[in-house]
């Protein structure tokens, strides 16, 4: 089968990834697609999905919920699609391709986008059963089916980005995980040794052993030809049952030497500043399999786009260049933030390095500053927050010292710089090379106004989306100074903020959704049954208020049920194959060998997987829907309570055993973390509150990473506030020192309740701190001076809120209405939900997932799928 060539001139395009999209888009943006036939043809047989959120696939994102192809853009624009057939031959004499299926084009114009393939060290045994790439989706289905079937543990070569991702996979998998890294520290590419070690001790604490300064050697076999462990070149052995090589990549470049194009001497497709191949002006190559005029190859997709959008304009005779790329990255690997940017390793000549480094929280920054205090370049592990802002300042002199720019939040030292400090000409988004300047003009000159708007006019924020919170804060501030009145309601239900609505159902007593939507709600919305977004939020309004306003506090009463998250539903957070955890509160940690004894026989009887957790106390995992009010009203009767794990309340006050039984402790933490865990509990906010109490300044209970933490003195209490020890961690501020307990207990009411009153939906009192006009200084005069002359309020609303308390399970357990909706099935209500399965693991129990895969898989997996249930 022959296409050849006619009066159309024809582009051919060899390779569909996310950097062949993006050159079919940039075909369409100068008109191509509408005078020219375009053909392309795809190995995989998928067309173009997102590499870089590869790993997602393993939370649950579908293959298709990685594309990122339209198909209406295919159709639309008349591009002849072949996937699963690749080219095999390129006649350059003919000016023709052949693929695998025979098809043969000719083209006036080829381009080469090929991509790369993974790296596998030459060691032997490394073709072996159960070993795997890490590169493709169907690597991914493999490397899943193997792990499910085959393997307890698994070792990753390479502690690169994917390799990080592949072992966070294999861990999800349920895998004993390892990494072996020949290079002295993780990352080595991005990072320097202080960042590698912020990373590793990080990466340790998750539970994954890694091997750094040591190579694979061999991969140990057994006699049925599957992998049984690894000989590495330290001399040590690993156990292991899978291995996956995640070791880089190399340019796919053989099409192209067949063809005899010029290829470097260490590979990649030679090209031009036009990435138009030195050996035949009819052929481009872009991507991971084109070396550069620069004589790099680029494994980032950022340069690739760009690359893309160079050929497509020489293609339409437009002046157009590719002469190198930033490779600043930003990542989220294994839940921790990596970035660099710029002169990361610090190269120029007489550089200076400022570094700010917490072991404790995993928190590395370092930045490279030239002689004349131009900010070079940086590396940023555990807290990348600053990544947008500071990658934008590279190359110029920063408005604050690089001291300020390092130091975290809440030292008293750190300051934050909001996009309005970077110049037009900084570049916001590095994957399309959009300026500030091009992001302004579409709110001014495109009347774009809202952040989808500027995204589709500008393609900003469509790449890897690390730029999209600097672009948000960009257009509502171009807004703001174009005299544009900005939107600040909650949602399209209330032009009001959330703070507002708090003001309106406090001053006038408003005590449901309903009389709040149709009083207050936008014209549209009133007597309508709101969203997803305002329910939920003014449900824990009035949650937080219930006492004082007359309303039930009690989340399943009347109209509340209705108004609450998922997990609130059924009082317990729904985990990844539809089971439910449940979570007793342990006040303080403190719990007697009775309550121990309880919480064993019920995880024994109902066969739960129990875990101690981070929060000093017990989670039962593995609880079905009908089976929770069966454990709490055992776990009841024996005097526990609801953990209100599943709410965005009170989480737990941890305690170390402060100076009852530690020789260093100064006053009795164990009794004041359990005051406050009971004073405060159940208390609805708008996200969920951590708190600690140290007896000493050793602080072993970790008080300064809690929204609230105390610490003893050896004249009282310290206070501090607006901690985070998650995904943005964040040192809390010092609020007040040297506090009787009748003190410190007043300013914790008042700091509490005046954040609810104030914090945006979803809002943890750490950004709350920060986004506050005045931050803490605001905050300490509010609460301490009481210059707003509200403190007795906000002591009032505390004092209803605890006398108003009651246990949501035990009211729920002796009330047979709401005992009803403890079912999987409303028709069924006998029927246990099928999906939910377990398999056994270390003598406990997991989640059994293939269950949950049937009808995630194309359909010839399946059968695979269920044939490989059936054998366990």
């Amino acid at each position: 089968m022959t296409a050849t060539l006619g009066a159309t001139p024809t582009i051919v395009l060899v390779g569909h990834g996310m950097v062949g999209q993006r050159f079919l888009e940039a075909l369409a943006e100068r008109g191509l697609t509408a005078t020219h036939r375009v053909v392309v043809l795809c190995e995989e047989p998928r067309p173009a999905y997102d590499r870089v959120q590869l790993t997602s696939y393993f939370s649950g994102r579908t293959p298709e919920d990685l594309s990122v192809t339209d198909m209406e853009f295919i159709k639309d624009h008349g591009i002849e699609l072949h996937v699963g057939d690749p080219a095999e031959t390129i006649d350059r004499a003919a000016r023709t391709v052949t693929a695998r299926s025979g098809l043969t084009v000719a083209y006036d114009t080829l381009v080469l986008a090929t991509g790369s393939y993974p790296f596998v060290p030459p060691v032997p045994g490394k073709d072996a059963e159960g070993c795997f790439v890490y590169r493709t989706i169907e690597d991914l289905f493999a490397i899943e089916a193997y792990a499910k079937s085959r393997a307890t543990t698994g070792a990753v070569v390479g502690g690169g980005l994917l390799g990080l991702e592949a072992a966070g996979a294999l861990k999800g998998l349920g895998l004993t995980s390892h990494i072996v890294e020949f290079a002295p520290r993780l990352m080595p590419v991005q990072v320097d040794d202080g960042g590698g070690a912020a990373l590793l001790r990080t990466i340790e604490d998750m539970g994954l052993s890694v091997h750094t300064g040591t190579g694979t050697q061999e991969i140990v076999v057994g006699e049925d030809g599957a992998v049984t462990g690894m000989k590495l070149s330290d001399g040590s052995e690993l156990a292991t049952d899978m291995v996956v090589f995640s070791a880089g990549v190399r340019p796919r470049d053989q099409l192209a030497r067949d063809s005899g194009l010029t290829v470097g001497e260490r590979g990649g497709i030679a090209v031009d500043e036009q990435c138009r191949t030195v050996s035949d002006p009819h052929v481009f190559a872009i991507g991971e399999c084109a070396l550069a005029a620069d004589g790099r190859v680029y494994g980032l997709v950022a340069p690739g786009y760009e690359q893309a959008q160079t050929a497509a304009a020489t293609i339409a005779q437009d002046e157009a260049s590719f002469t190198g790329a930033d490779l600043s990255t930003k990542l989220k690997l294994l839940g921790v933030d990596v970035a660099s940017f710029g002169d990361a390793h610090g190269t120029t000549a007489d550089c200076l390095d400022v570094v700010y480094s917490d072991s404790r929280s995993g928190t590395y920054k370092k930045l490279v500053i030239g002689r004349d205090g131009q900010l070079l370049g940086g590396i940023l592990v555990g807290d990348a927050e600053a990544y947008g802002t500071l990658r934008a300042l590279t190359g110029s002199v920063p408005p604050i010292s690089p001291e300020q720019l390092v130091l975290p939040a809440g030292s008293g030292g750190g300051a934050q710089l909001g996009p309005s400090a970077l110049p037009d000409e900084a570049v916001i988004c590095s994957c399309h090379n959009v300026t500030k300047g091009t992001i302004r003009g579409a709110v001014t000159e495109h009347s774009c106004t809202t952040v989808p708007e500027v995204k589709k006019c500008t393609k900003a924020g469509t790449g890897c989306g690390s730029c999209v919170k600097v672009l948000g804060q960009l257009v509502t501030a171009e807004l703001e100074a174009s005299g544009v009145e900005v939107d600040k309601g909650l949602c399209g239900c209330f032009a009001q903020t959330r703070e507002e609505l708090y003001e309106i159902v406090l001053a006038l007593r408003v005590n449901t959704y309903q009389d709040l939507l149709d009083r207050y709600g936008r014209d549209g919305a009133r007597g309508g049954d709101g969203c997803e977004i305002c329910k939920p939020a003014v449900g824990s309004i009035i949650a937080s208020l219930a006492p004082t306003i007359g309303a039930s506090g009690y989340v399943l009463d009347g109209e509340q049920a209705a108004l609450q998250d998922s997990n609130d539903h059924f009082l317990a957070n729904l985990q990844k194959n539809g089971s439910y955890s449940v979570v007793p509160r342990i006040p303080g940690g403190e719990v007697t060998p009775e309550g121990l004894i309880v919480i064993g026989e019920i995880a024994r009887d109902f066969g739960l997987y129990t875990k101690i957790t981070g929060g000093q106390r017990i989670d039962m995992f593995g609880a079905r829907v009908e089976q929770l009010p069966l454990i709490w009203a055992r776990l009841v009767d024996a005097g526990f309570e609801s953990g209100h794990a599943y709410g965005k309340s009170l989480r737990t006050v941890k305690s170390c055993v402060g100076q009852t039984w530690c020789r260093y402790g100064v006053q009795d933490s164990v009794r004041m973390a359990i005051d406050l865990e009971l004073r405060y509990r159940g208390l609805r906010s708008p996200h969920k509150l951590k708190s600690a109490v140290s007896g000493c300044a050793r602080e072993c209970a970790e008080a300064q990473s809690k929204d609230f933490g105390i610490i003893a003195t050896s004249n009282g209490w310290n206070l501090y506030v607006g901690g985070n020890g998650g995904a943005t961690p964040r040192h809390a501020d010092l609020l007040a020192q040297d506090l009787s307990d009748a003190e410190l207990i007043r300013l914790i009411d008042r700091f509490l309740m005046f954040y609810i009153r104030t914090a945006e939906r979803l809002e943890r009192t750490s950004t709350w701190l920060e986004r506050i006009p005045g931050g803490l200084d605001h905050v300490r005069d509010v609460v301490v001076e009481d210059s707003l002359g509200i403190c007795e309020e906000l002591e009032s609303l505390m004092t209803d809120h605890v006398a108003g308390y009651r246990d949501e399970w035990a009211t729920t357990i002796n009330d047979p209405e709401k005992l009803a909706r403890f079912v999987s099935f409303v028709n069924a209500p006998d029927t246990p939900d099928p999906v939910v399965g377990f398999v056994p693991e270390r003598d406990q129990i997991k989640p059994d997932l293939p269950l949950l895969s049937i009808g995630m898989r194309p359909l010839e997996d399946t059968a695979d799928v269920l044939e490989g249930s059936a054998q366990r």
